[in-house]
């Protein structure tokens, strides 16, 4: 007989964790299913900020804006090891928006929602300071005003880990292959990577697939309902810091756009976004050359010191599975969430396709789809997870800097730089990762640079990493200036353990 639950998850991406995460709090039955590993498209390919969106009010995207400037409180609230503020200064560029435009938006952007923990905007003057060093000397103003930065995949793991914990199911590698509706019940096929395939039945379903969220629809038998996708690409590269502080740079384009230079992994700044629209495999997206070479002139426009090709130390792009308005401008396609409720004739058992959304909204778009789903299921739980901290988060008075400060007093034999990064992935979770350890001996072997054997196993027994790369460049990001010999150890270190793997 297989396995059944009241909701199956599709897809293990930013919404699909959310949506189980406040499923299983809510006492449903939950199971998420990932074709790959957890987080490994769109949400560990954004550009790493829980925003409003400031241009988003040229737009009249206001809803959208003032729910996302909400979130950032609950968001810096719920997990301050993952997500902290970020100064963002922005150039007042002669050629482009005047000063008053700027100066109202901003005003705007800091009264749509209460704020606790961000300052408001001000004016700045760059003559002679620390934010205008970097720039040309035609750039002699600008506003600073304030956001937050998000570690996104590792937003995706902790969603997943307190679903988990609250009685959900978490698959990852695991392909929903097929789906058919019956009278009560979806019944899903599913498949493993190494093509086994087992059935299971959910009184509902969410189809959370990201850019995949057509085909589900299309395998669920609903083609002809399904709503319009627009697919569109945003890509990033990283180079050498380009400044010794730690604000992060906005700066405007002629064509209506921005892009953002961001403090990145200590050593590195992170330059993005484009926005081109996509029609290809979403599993395959790489940036293009077309676009390094647009974000260079863009932010070779501002720089005192240019960047070129040879800067770039890598790279990555994702697929935005936007709601397709119509907008021919693909800068300019809504970002808002979209939902697709179908219930057949009325009482069929129920699919949820979402479409669109940012990762600084997905706990709201979260709620807002248990809001849809819970009357069709018969669940009457109320909302809980605004007030709700995620794994790790559980600091006192989300203080990180005290909490860091108790880090290092408590593990003084650990290197400095390991106990800061343990402290930001993992928050208070750090002390399981070595519980008896006394030492650093006391971690097992090193297998690469500042990565201990005991926190691969960590991450690979609690945190469904599989392979190098879900370590490297999702759990950790320490991918990044790894010697190409570093990186095999781990892949290395993984396969020792297939077996091991396989059994999980």
């Amino acid at each position: 007989m297989s396995e059944h639950y009241d909701l199956l998850v599709v897809g293990g991406g930013i919404n699909g964790a959310g949506i189980a995460r406040d499923a299983a709090g809510r006492g449903l039955s939950v199971l998420l299913v990932e074709q790959r590993d957890l987080a490994s498209a769109t949400s560990s390919s954004s550009t790493k900020l829980i925003h409003g969106g400031l241009r988003y009010l040229e737009h009249y995207e206001f809803r959208l804006v003032r729910e996302a400037l909400q979130e950032r409180e609950v968001l810096l609230a719920a997990a301050p090891h993952i997500i902290w503020p970020l100064t963002f200064v922005l150039p007042h560029h002669k050629g482009l928006r005047p000063k008053w435009m700027l100066r109202a938006g901003l005003f705007l952007y800091d009264h749509l929602a209460k704020r606790k923990r961000l300052p408001a905007s001000r004016a700045l003057s760059l003559n002679g300071t620390a934010e205008g060093k970097p720039l040309l000397d035609q750039f002699t103003s600008g506003f600073s005003y304030s956001d937050c930065w998000v570690d996104d995949a590792r937003l995706v793991v902790l969603n997943a880990l307190d679903a988990q914990a609250r009685g959900a199911v978490i698959k990852t590698r695991t392909r929903c292959a097929a789906l058919v509706r019956g009278e009560n019940d979806w019944t899903a096929t599913l498949q493993t990577e190494d093509g086994k395939e087992t059935s299971i039945s959910a009184r509902a379903v969410v189809n959370a697939a990201g850019p995949w969220v057509t085909e589900m629809v299309n395998r669920a038998g609903l083609g002809d309902k399904a709503a319009g996708l627009r697919l569109v690409k945003g890509s990033h590269f990283i180079v050498p810091r380009i400044h010794p502080h730690d604000h992060c740079y906005i700066f405007q384009n002629g064509d209506g756009r921005i892009a953002f230079a961001i403090p990145y992994q200590q050593d590195y700044t992170l330059i993005g976004t484009t926005d081109v629209p996509y029609d290809g495999d979403p599993a395959d997206v790489k940036i293009s050359d077309g676009e390094i070479d647009y974000l260079l002139d863009l932010v070779n426009g501002y720089l005192a010191t240019p960047l070129t090709r040879a800067d770039i130390v890598w790279d990555y792009a994702g697929v935005r599975p936007l709601y397709d308005d119509k907008n021919s401008n693909a800068s300019a396609v809504t970002r808002d969430y979209v939902f697709d409720l179908d219930t057949g004739d009325g009482d069929a058992p129920a699919i949820l396709s979402i479409y669109g959304g940012k990762i600084t909204t997905y706990r709201r778009l979260a709620e807002h789809a248990l809001q849809k789903l819970c009357p069709v299921l018969g669940n009457d739980a109320s909302d809980w997870t605004a007030t709700s901290v995620l794994p790790g988060g559980d600091m006192s008075d989300g203080n990180f800097d005290r909490f860091l400060s108790s880090v290092r007093t408590k593990f003084g034999w650990l290197p400095e730089q390991i106990a800061h990064r343990w402290a930001r992935c993992y928050g208070t979770r750090l002390f399981d990762i070595a519980p008896d350890a006394k030492a650093i001996g006391d971690l097992g072997a090193e297998i690469a640079p500042n990565l201990f054997e005991a926190e691969l196993r960590f991450l690979m027994t609690q945190e469904w990493a599989r392979s190098a790369e879900d370590v490297l460049w999702r759990r950790t990001k320490l991918g990044l200036g790894m010697e190409e010999s570093d990186i095999n150890a781990v892949r290395d270190w993984f396969a020792n353990r297939a077996d091991q793997l396989a059994a999980q």
